[in-house]
């Protein structure tokens, strides 16, 4: 589909030139001879790219930039003139015109400057789309109290400048609570820089976080930013800050401070800002009294501390969070989305979880890629927790008088083999219902009709119609 370009001209002639120009290139061409008309037309929407004169009767060019800007900053926008001055130039770019050229118009110069707009603007686009890509990957799932007391926490102290730190067990989303903050902060457009510090050499953190000169040290061929100039204007997250040096500690605290950082090597102090957010899984307070943690670095960190919740005090998050992982996996791998037996959910949320969510992903996926078209409380890990579950609620979900077949006389059935007789059973059932109708009686069972085929051979189940 051609971009659609308004021109704003009040020359007749002007306007009939660029038309004849942009539409022999293929560019769906609308005009108007005021900005009042103009503005007009923008309303309607579907306009790709503006070329707006800057002297127009009535509402002049450079007002009427000022009124679209503030309704869309993205509109890649032209301005041109017969007889502008520099300053008229300087104001037009710094109120947000794309580009601007003087008449008369040259062919081939205008040609340039639309497609190099043009281009611009698809590129922000598709970086835009991108970005919400990622951060749908980095989204907060819960409604348990803990969970909605921690959004109501984010949601006061991402508008403005106070350093948090956050603390909690491995795997529980620390990272995902420095993105919200980052994501809902006047910051948002800027860059979120992440440092694990536990995975930097000791003696190697300090060039990581501040950079390095040329010569500093064997191997450094040359000037190199570190995390906290690359940071500048957005988040830096240092992760795992429980496991910094003790240089380290004093050189971010000093940074922190003033403002201000010098690269391995450097004199020359440099300006940064960042706003910084930590995490540990590790009790500071404690490292502070036992001298492993300096106590004023600790003081400039926790302006604001927020604690990332265990999986085990947000059971009730854990469906909503294991039908999330699935669907991401099925999507990213370019599977069907399988529905889920909701006894799965129930037993997930009654295991322990030391791995908190980063745990409940993993078996999610592990389920996901064993799993039939349909994930059963047999695709469940042998987890010995969530063996003996499922032993215990897989009677209620049978039909009575299935009990019996928990024993082979005096020997109690192993588990697979106690799932392989209530399946027949139930297959058997089934299929007596629909009088041996196996198409019907996958479309009963939500299993396609193959799968059911599979699975009556694999159990031993006659059929007598397709």
């Amino acid at each position: 589909m051609s971009a659609c370009i308004l021109v704003v001209d009040d020359e007749k002639n002007i306007r009939r030139t660029l038309r004849m120009v942009l539409e022999g290139e293929g560019y769906e061409v609308d005009e108007a001879g005021s900005a009042e008309e103009g503005l007009a037309r923008l309303e309607r929407g579907g306009v790709d790219l503006l070329i707006l004169d800057v002297r127009l009767p009535g509402l002049g060019g450079l007002e009427a930039l000022d009124r679209i800007r503030a309704s869309d900053p993205s509109l890649p926008v032209l301005m041109i003139s017969g007889h502008a001055s520099v300053g008229e130039a300087v104001r037009a770019v710094q109120s947000g015109a794309t580009d601007f050229f003087e008449k008369p118009l040259d062919r081939d110069r205008v040609l340039i400057r639309v497609r190099a707009a043009l281009e611009t603007r698809r590129l922000r686009e598709e970086v835009r789309e991108l970005r919400a890509d990622l951060e749908r990957g980095y989204e907060m799932i819960g409604r348990s109290a803990v969970m909605r007391q921690l959004f109501g926490a984010i949601e006061k102290v991402a508008p403005t400048t106070g350093r948090v730190l956050v603390t909690g067990e491995s795997g529980t989303g620390k990272e995902l609570i420095a993105r919200a903050i980052h994501r809902t902060s006047p910051r948002a457009e800027a860059p979120f820089v992440k440092v694990n510090c536990a995975a930097i050499p000791t003696d190697l953190i300090e060039s990581e976080l501040f950079g390095y000169e040329r010569g500093a040290f064997t191997g450094a061929q040359g000037r190199r930013k570190g995390m906290f100039e690359l940071a500048h204007g957005g988040t830096l997250f240092l992760d795992e800050i429980g496991d910094m040096s003790a240089s380290a500690q004093a050189k971010v605290l000093r940074a922190l401070q003033s403002g201000e950082i010098t690269r391995v090597g450097g004199e020359q102090p440099i300006a940064v800002d960042v706003r910084v957010v930590a995490a540990t899984n590790k009790d500071l307070e404690r490292a502070v009294a036992d001298g492993s943690f300096r106590e004023d670095l600790y003081f400039r960190l926790a302006v604001v501390p927020l604690r990332s919740p265990s999986l085990r005090e947000r059971r009730e998050d854990i469906p909503a969070l294991a039908q999330s992982f699935l669907e991401d996996f099925c999507r990213e791998n370019g599977m069907r989305p399988k529905p889920v037996d909701p006894a799965v959910f129930e037993l997930l949320a009654q295991k322990a979880w030391p791995g908190n969510v980063r745990e409940l992903r993993n078996v999610v996926e592990r389920m996901a890629i064993l799993s039939g078209d349909r994930v059963t409380v047999a695709d469940l890990p042998p987890d010995g927790k969530l063996e003996r579950a499922a032993a215990a609620a897989e009677p209620a979900a049978i039909p009575s008088g299935l009990l019996a077949d928990a024993f082979d006389g005096e020997r109690r059935l192993t588990l697979r083999e106690y799932r392989d007789r209530a399946e027949r059973r139930y297959l058997e059932s089934t299929l007596d219902e629909c009088e041996g109708n196996v198409s019907k009686a996958a479309a009963i069972l939500g299993v396609e009709r193959t799968n059911l085929h599979k699975k009556m051979r694999a159990l031993g189940v006659g059929r007598d119609k397709e």
